[in-house]
């Protein structure tokens, strides 16, 4: 999905990526720091928001050093830079220091579009990062997903996933690696009907539906069905994770109509719905609280516990608490 500039070096002395989705830029990070690190483990990686990015700051962190370390400078949010920071910023563009490489992220648009114009014409490599608004660019991204992995998948199976999971894009990574993980050979549309379209109460997605709620009960009966007819403890896991961070992102969302909400966040307009019914009486610390249960669930599944199911049961009841702890 990411499209890259014509200078493709992740050691290149500036890295642009511009765009809103979260899981590319995320990438475009990983792949320069992992590149860095490959040519010198002992990388220093500064990873900034542009707040953290006061006047001066650049200048001491792009110094020469005693023991020419290799570093990474990464700044988030690069359009909100102050203007007495920026004007350091496009200074540095001019003369990048050597050993070094800064990555600007950037949401496009414009504001500060005056910083994507200095780092453009300074020969920054450019990474494109653009939200996936239609169907037909979720279905490439799934396609590109196994290819990267060196799996097969029908084009059938990637639709089924695609309207299984819906647009959030780590979700659909998420699946896409699960899938590999767990099963061989091609993978066609009887597996992925198997793992996310089988009978409802066997669904992943009906126990995260039912533990948000605080139905305990419920979501404990649907899991025990669920990995009595083979469901894999790891999309239960990440069905788990999905249900709770959505719960999360609604909550820091600002309020509006679900069409709005949902190219804000990246959901179909049928999920805002069916997550404000869900969410409501949760707090930011009850998310908190059942993200590190999930997290304690999905490190059990994994092979750090020696019982994957009753690691899924006690994050299931975790997840359950926190939102009855939290309603009014």
């Amino acid at each position: 999905m990411a499209r890259n500039s014509s200078t493709d070096d992740p050691l290149a002395p500036v890295t642009l990526a511009v765009g809103q989705e979260d899981l590319l830029l995320d990438r475009a990070v990983q792949q320069v720091v992992a590149a860095a690190r490959a040519a010198d483990a002992d990388t220093d990686v500064r990873d900034l928001t542009a707040d953290q990015l006061q006047p001066g700051t650049l200048a001491e962190l792009t110094s020469p050093s005693l023991f020419a370390e290799r570093k990474v400078v990464i700044v988030r949010n690069a359009q909100d830079l102050s203007a007495d920071t920026l004007k350091d910023v496009k200074a540095y563009l001019g003369s990048p220091a050597e050993e070094i490489t800064l990555v600007l992220l950037h949401p496009g648009g414009a504001k500060g579009k005056g910083l994507l114009d200095a780092a453009r014409k300074a020969g920054a490599r450019e990474v494109a990062c653009p939200k996936t608004t239609k169907p037909a660019e979720r279905l490439t991204f799934v396609r590109q997903e196994f290819r990267a992995l060196g799996r097969s998948a029908t084009p059938e199976a990637c639709q089924a996933l695609v309207d299984a999971i819906g647009s959030d894009l780590r979700e659909l990574a998420s699946a896409v690696s699960q899938l590999t993980a767990d099963v061989e050979g091609t993978i066609d549309e009887e597996v992925v009907g198997r793992y996310y379209t089988g009978r409802a109460e066997a669904s992943s997605f009906t126990i995260a539906d039912r533990a948000v709620e605080g139905r305990a009960a419920e979501a404990l009966e649907a899991l025990r069905w669920s990995l009595s007819t083979g469901v894999a403890p790891v999309l239960i896991t990440s069905a788990l994770a999905q249900g709770v961070r959505s719960i999360g992102k609604l909550l820091s969302a600002r309020g509006g109509r679900p069409a709005d909400l949902a190219r804000e966040l990246g959901m179909p307009p049928w999920k805002i719905d069916r997550v404000r019914q869900q969410m409501r009486g949760w707090s930011p610390d009850g998310v908190a609280v059942a993200l590190r249960a999930v997290a304690e669930a999905d490190a059990g599944v994994k092979g750090a516990g020696d019982d994957p199911e009753y690691a899924l049961e006690k994050a299931v009841v975790a997840i359950a608490r926190a939102a009855r702890s939290h309603r009014g």
